[in-house]
């Protein structure tokens, strides 16, 4: 193989439109273009959501929501789910995101008090439910919130 043989693969590419090249070609004359009218001029068409001079659905709709750019969004973890470390283990943020039991998407972690805690820990979190820091200590554990 030469450089200069090389090509694209069959179909790949296909020719330009040659417009304006007489009637026999099928392009000829208005050069597809149609008779007069917003699109046969030159930078002719209508914007993208140009509804035709009727008040677009954009504007038609009202607006909804809100997004805090000040909103904290936590890593949520449920009590039952630290029930895989050992008894007096200190159970943070990084040895959960080791466990792959978080994400490590968010600012922080909270641990919620969903299910039952048989195992005593020292659990490190930034916010804790109250059904989940009374979890923790009726189990003998320590929740303690960091900052």
């Amino acid at each position: 193989m030469r450089i200069h043989t090389i090509q694209p693969a069959v179909g790949a590419t296909t020719s330009e439109k040659r417009l304006g090249r007489g009637i026999g070609s099928g392009l000829g004359k208005t050069s597809g273009k149609g008779h007069k009218g917003q699109w046969a001029r030159s930078g002719g068409g209508v914007r993208p959501g140009f509804e035709g001079g009727q008040t677009p659905i954009a504007r038609r709709l009202p607006k909804r929501g809100f997004n805090n750019k000040f909103r904290v969004e936590y890593d949520v973890v449920n009590v039952e789910a630290l029930n895989l470390f050992d008894n007096d283990t200190v159970v943070t943020y990084e040895l959960l995101a080791e466990h792959r039991i978080v994400g490590g998407k968010h600012n922080g972690l909270k641990v919620l008090g969903n299910g039952t805690l048989t195992k005593k820990l020292t659990v490190k979190a930034d916010k804790f439910s109250a059904s989940a820091k009374q979890a923790i200590e009726s189990a003998g554990g320590v929740a303690e919130e960091i900052e």
